[in-house]
């Protein structure tokens, strides 16, 4: 084969999955930029996928995209000329045996610069087709450009408190290059001139010692850092395990991701692939929380697509705050609980408040679909959610699906399952009408029954009262309820009935019970008026 012009600048390119097709194409339009610098080609390498009824080939490739969608893909994107490299031992993505492959072209076309995004994949390919080349690798590219017609990587150095610029000390040599995955913008431009051409490797052979025994797809779970919408990162100002824990419980109730910097990561508190920065996760979510880091350029490499970024720190000092949307100067320890601790109420009294409302003319309030995401910030499935506040999943998955709406003792163990005080549910400051110059908290729940804090603002506190109103003729809640404490009911208007674990109260006007509320207990109205009781309250 004759060799093509050494003013060749490539890109790998990754078929397993759209995301990390992505990336390539990110990675293009840099090589693209760097090869009008050199007046040379953007090239793009894709290893085929042999057909279906290949026997070394991966029995369900799924999520891959395909070699004629990339290929199209890729020139209508900047890739002024597409290699196919086919050889029936690429069916299998392995880095031994496409770094064989990637030496061969590259012995053959000698490029000025192969360049790969910085994916645990690309970086052992990376690496091992560099060394079988003799060639020189620059790993963690955060740019390149040309300079004096030499590539110029700027790359993080001395742990990540500085960029330093590096080259290849052989300039007539094939260079090779990992860089951020999010280094460019795909390049709305078609290559020039858009040619395939397709390279049999014949000599490729499977080599021997290492074998693939198994395949599969990464679990979810694990794979949802980079695509999160919010990010809560926790570095090395945490000081220790027990305290990165913060982290977590933020970031679940945010329905966030966890990530860390380096420190965490080294010290066990976090596994490594909750890592951010120039060696591990880029991430760019629409709320990023960057909390006792300091800031250094290899972390911060990791975070620059971030919408919006909030920083808590207790080094006013701290480089973080020169990139940060917002910053905080605080002990995280002190800050995080009750930052955690205010979102769960929030979120509480969303749930609350959508439950109040009527419903609509298609009976969906909303509701459901609010406990769903709130479960799903727990990481709980259906059946935990359902023992956590002693329900059955079958009435669980009736509430997500808004097909019943549930008694507010279910809003009450849900707050005690989120650790969110229950007089949460009973105060709202948004709807706090001023009477008598006290506040007084109303706040509709079915149209059995309603609830009136007498005690505002007093949700946090051991005693709370209230003011509890139930239709003639109808039962508080449908089941009975219990909870942690004492109970204290004194009837105001009307004739109740309290029903006291297997026993039958009937109360009068001016008449009362108190009672350990821990025994399963309901109220039911036996008047043809409504039934007034204040309640009193008390948890340890």
């Amino acid at each position: 084969m004759e060799k093509k012009p050494a003013t060749q600048i490539w890109t790998y390119v990754d078929l397993r999955n759209n995301k990390l097709f992505g990336f390539s194409l990110n990675v293009l339009s840099k090589a693209r930029e760097l090869a009008q610098a050199v007046s040379g080609k953007a090239v793009v390498v894709i290893m085929n996928l042999p057909e279906r009824d290949n026997p070394k080939r991966l029995p369900d490739p799924k999520g891959w995209i395909s070699v004629n969608a990339a290929t199209e893909d890729c020139i209508a994107h900047g890739a002024d000329q597409v290699y196919v490299l086919d050889n029936p031992c690429l069916a299998r993505p392995r880095a031994d045996i496409y770094a064989l492959a990637m030496a061969d072209a590259v012995r053959t076309y000698s490029p000025m610069l192969v360049l790969f995004a910085l994916t645990d994949f690309g970086r052992e390919l990376a690496a091992r087709a560099a060394r079988i080349n003799n060639s020189g690798l620059i790993a963690d590219c955060a740019d390149l450009r040309i300079d004096k017609q030499m590539v110029v990587a700027m790359c993080p150095s001395w742990g990540g408190q500085i960029m330093a610029d590096i080259t290849f000390s052989d300039n007539l040599r094939t260079g090779f290059a990992t860089v951020q995955p999010h280094i460019a913008k795909p390049a709305n431009v078609r290559g020039n001139p858009g040619t395939v051409e397709r390279i049999s490797l014949d000599n490729l052979e499977t080599p021997s010692g290492p074998a693939l025994i198994s395949s599969s797809v990464e679990p979810e779970e694990h794979r949802k850092l980079e695509d999160a919408k919010v990010v809560v990162v926790g570095g090395a100002g945490m000081g220790n395990a027990d305290n990165f824990r913060l982290v977590r419980e933020l970031a679940a109730v945010l329905g966030g991701e966890p990530g860390a910097t380096r420190p965490p990561v080294l010290q066990h508190w976090v596994d490594e692939g909750r890592l951010i920065g120039q060696t591990g996760k880029t991430v760019q979510p629409d709320l990023l929380l960057s909390i006792g880091t300091s800031g250094a350029a290899q972390y911060t490499a990791g975070i620059t697509e971030a919408k919006t970024i909030v920083a808590i720190n207790r080094d006013q000092n701290a480089p973080i705050f020169q990139i940060a949307d917002l910053g905080i100067v605080g002990d995280a320890k002190t800050f995080l609980p009750l930052l955690t601790a205010r979102i769960k109420q929030v979120t509480m009294r969303v749930l609350a408040d959508v439950l109040s409302e009527e419903k609509g003319a298609e009976g969906r309030t909303g509701f459901g679909m609010k406990v769903r995401k709130l479960r799903q910030t727990q990481n709980w499935s259906v059946e935990i959610l359902a023992q956590n506040t002693g329900q059955s999943p079958e009435f669980i998955s009736q509430v997500e699906n808004d097909e019943v709406t549930p008694p507010v003792s279910f809003l009450l163990r849900l707050a005690r399952a989120f650790e969110v005080d229950p007089g949460t549910f009973l105060h709202e400051d948004e709807k706090t009408v001023i009477r008598n110059q006290r506040a007084q908290a109303f706040v509709k729940r079915t149209q059995n029954y309603s609830y009136q804090a007498l005690t505002p603002g007093a949700e946090n506190e051991h005693l709370r009262a209230f003011m509890v109103t139930i239709e003639p003729r109808k039962t508080h809640k449908p089941v009975a309820y219990k909870h942690e404490g004492e109970e204290f009911i004194l009837v105001m208007e009307g004739d109740l009935q309290l029903t006291l674990g297997s026993k039958a109260f009937r109360l009068k006007p001016g008449e009362s019970m108190h009672f350990n509320s821990e025994i399963p207990h309901k109220l039911k109205s036996l008047s043809d008026e409504t039934t007034c009781c204040a309640v009193v309250l008390y948890t340890p």
